[in-house]
């Protein structure tokens, strides 16, 4: 913010802002299929055309929190607990793994990108510690990502 102050004429003076928006990055590689189970293959393939194979992704999971420097460490969040927090409630389960099959977080979940950005949200919403979750992004190829916000 700048402020024009009336005294001696138009001295300026900035703001620093009150929260910082903090990105960590880490990738994960997982396999899935898009499919629904009461539907045919032929109705699967006209939705989820070739993605209604067996298929995998090498995945990137970004996580914004936003927050307040702390005075004594100048951080938001210690990035040792955050790649923590990320690694325990999302990564651990997917990593190397059938998203149908074998994570119980997405039992009965079509795993499209969009499905699994807002899942993931929820699984690290309020684990963040004095940070507050503020963003989600999660690239499923080079062509696709989504964007989950506040």
């Amino acid at each position: 913010m700048l402020k024009i102050s009336p005294e001696k004429g138009f001295k300026t003076e900035l703001q620093a802002p009150t929260a910082v928006l903090v990105t960590r990055r880490v990738t994960f590689a997982a396999a899935h299929v898009l499919r629904r189970p009461e539907w045919d293959d032929r109705r699967n393939k006209e939705v989820f055309g070739q993605c209604a194979g067996d298929h995998g992704h090498n995945y990137v999971l970004e996580v914004s929190v936003s927050g307040e420097p702390d005075p004594a460490t100048g951080m938001v969040v210690n990035l040792k607990d955050l790649d923590r927090a990320v690694k325990q409630a999302v990564v651990r389960h997917v990593d190397h793994r059938h998203l149908n099959r074998d994570v119980p977080f997405l039992e009965g979940v079509v795993p499209t990108a969009e499905n699994l950005a807002l899942v993931f949200w929820r699984q690290l919403d309020g684990q963040m510690g004095s940070g507050h979750l503020q963003r989600l992004r999660l690239v499923e190829s080079e062509n696709n990502s989504v964007e989950v916000t506040r």
